[in-house]
């Protein structure tokens, strides 16, 4: 299991670093300014609806389904039955995107209230959300399509589809000057994007002989399970990406460059997010599901374990280096062009505030396939409504002493409630069961990281003095240093750690 996390995990890191290119570019080109707030709630818009219909809910009520049926029936039922939903969801989304294209600065004004204070900016929104939204039908039938290669172990493909969304994005934006402006070359980008990760996964499920076909909906047995697992993961993706609504929203009446703020320094967090925390759930939820059908729980309850165990690991670093060098890692990374040294630091705080809530962030895909591979999306839907709820309060009341900042800090707690949710609620049931081997990993890993945390608090200050006196490059040349030396630091004395309290790293 190890090499298949790493395999999605690195493939993610592809789409992770080719994304960072596509930041830098943005950032370059347009800034914290109104072409970037409009850009980023066009592509955002979206987004959420995709968390809500596709890859959230769907993949929790699809994916068990499937590889229950492809256990028990077969090839042929299993591909008849992703036939069906297929067609339905193509349905769906045509509808859904006739209504958005109609009403779409009704959406906007939902959505990002505080632009109708400028109307340029509102219209260039309402503009660019228009060329973006037909992103979403093409990325639920990547999704779809996704989730049947990997109930069959076949990861490659849907790991690396992201990687044509940034590439898209920067070609677009390198011709921005066919465009009225970069916003508009970035918006079609998105849009060409979805088209892109759509042929390449298909493609890849043709060679493999389980693409699904136009096939008439038809409600048997499999059908039926769906829809019921459906409609609590449905409300509980709504209910995190009302949270991430709230985001947009309450940003959207702060002063101008807050929503990019917000862009910037999440991007940068949903780095170790993505390599890491989704790419063990990707993993692990099918593996836990066939598991499970087969009725072995224990091997099911193993592979958690040693998924938190490497997500603890490969995470902590990025922790550490969130809370301790956030304003050198936006200035390192953004500081160029349009995006000053004023941005920079607002982007940094906003990172440090998001990082408080990493390790639950990483945590949260495995926890949550404890229900998910036994078809419980009710239990994972009162916790994350719970959150949500918390969420919420707490970026209304925070917000005013801490402005954006106050958003991040807020989206962290909830993330941690959520997460609490859900462990107690497994242990409860014996649907988790944390191991001694387990424990010894994360001492390791706090214990090095501690040492990695000391070593970026008091590092900076001599290297600064060397680095300062170059004539170019400075803040990423020190970045660049510290990175590999508290990497060769934390991998030795985590491996030291693993290996004095006797845990065996497993390649399985």
């Amino acid at each position: 299991m190890f090499r298949k996390i790493l395999s999605v995990g690195g493939w993610t890191l592809v789409s992770r670093l080719t994304g960072f290119i596509r930041d830098v570019v943005l950032a370059a080109v347009m800034g914290v300014g109104p072409i970037a707030d409009a850009f980023v709630v066009a592509s955002r818009i979206p987004n959420h609806f995709r968390a809500i219909f596709s890859e959230g809910a769907f993949n929790s009520a699809f994916l068990p389904t499937y590889a229950g049926v492809l256990e028990r029936e077969g090839a042929a039922p299993a591909r008849s039955f992703a036939s069906r939903i297929s067609t339905l969801m193509l349905i769906v989304q045509i509808v859904l995107l006739v209504i958005a294209l109609i009403g779409m600065p009704v959406v906007v004004t939902l959505l990002a209230p505080g632009f109708s204070d400028d109307p340029a900016k509102f219209d260039l929104a309402v503009t660019l959300t228009r060329i973006t939204f037909p992103y979403l039908l093409f990325v639920t039938l990547v999704t779809i399509l996704s989730a049947i290669l990997n109930a069959h172990e076949r990861f490659a493909a849907a790991a690396a589809a992201p990687v044509l969304l940034n590439v898209s994005i920067v070609a677009a934006l390198a011709i921005a000057f066919l465009f009225p402006n970069a916003g508009y070359a970035a918006a079609w980008g998105v849009t060409v994007a979805g088209v892109l990760e759509l042929l390449l996964v298909w493609a890849s499920a043709r060679r493999l002989g389980v693409a699904p076909t136009i096939s008439a909906p038809r409600f048997d047995p499999a059908m039926k399970h769906f829809f019921k697992v459906l409609g609590p993961a449905v409300i509980g993706s709504a209910g995190v990406q009302l949270a991430m609504f709230a985001d947009t929203i309450i940003a959207s009446f702060l002063p101008t460059g807050a929503v990019a703020s917000l862009y910037y320094a999440d991007r940068i967090y949903q780095l170790p997010l993505g390599v890491i925390g989704i790419a063990a759930g990707t993993v692990l939820l099918p593996e836990m599901s066939r598991r499970i059908a087969a009725g072995d729980v224990t091997g099911a309850h193993g592979a958690q374990n040693r998924a938190v165990g490497l997500t603890l690991a490969l995470a902590a670093p990025f922790v550490v280096a969130f809370v301790t060098l956030p304003d050198l890692i936006m200035s390192a990374l953004f500081q160029r062009g349009a995006f000053d040294a004023a941005a920079a630091e607002r982007s940094g705080a906003v990172l440090a505030a998001y990082a408080l809530g990493l390790p639950p962030a990483v945590l949260i895909r495995s926890a949550v396939a404890s229900f998910y591979s036994r078809s419980d999306t009710v239990t994972p839907l009162i916790a994350s409504l719970t959150a949500v709820a918390v969420n919420v309060a707490l970026k209304i009341v925070l917000t005013g002493p801490y402005g954006v900042v106050g958003l991040a800090l807020a989206t962290a707690i909830g993330i941690w409630v959520n997460l609490g949710l859900l462990v107690l609620l497994a242990l409860r049931r014996d649907w988790m069961a944390p191991g001694g081997t387990l424990g010894r990993t994360a001492a390791a890993v706090a214990v090095a990281s501690l040492l990695l945390g000391a070593f970026a608090w008091f590092a900076p200050i001599p290297l600064s003095e060397w680095t300062t006196r170059l004539p170019a490059w400075n803040s990423e040349i020190l970045l660049a240093i510290l990175g590999m030396a508290g990497a060769l630091l934390y991998g030795g004395t985590l491996l030291a750690g693993l290996k004095v309290l006797g845990v065996r790293l497993s390649r399985r």
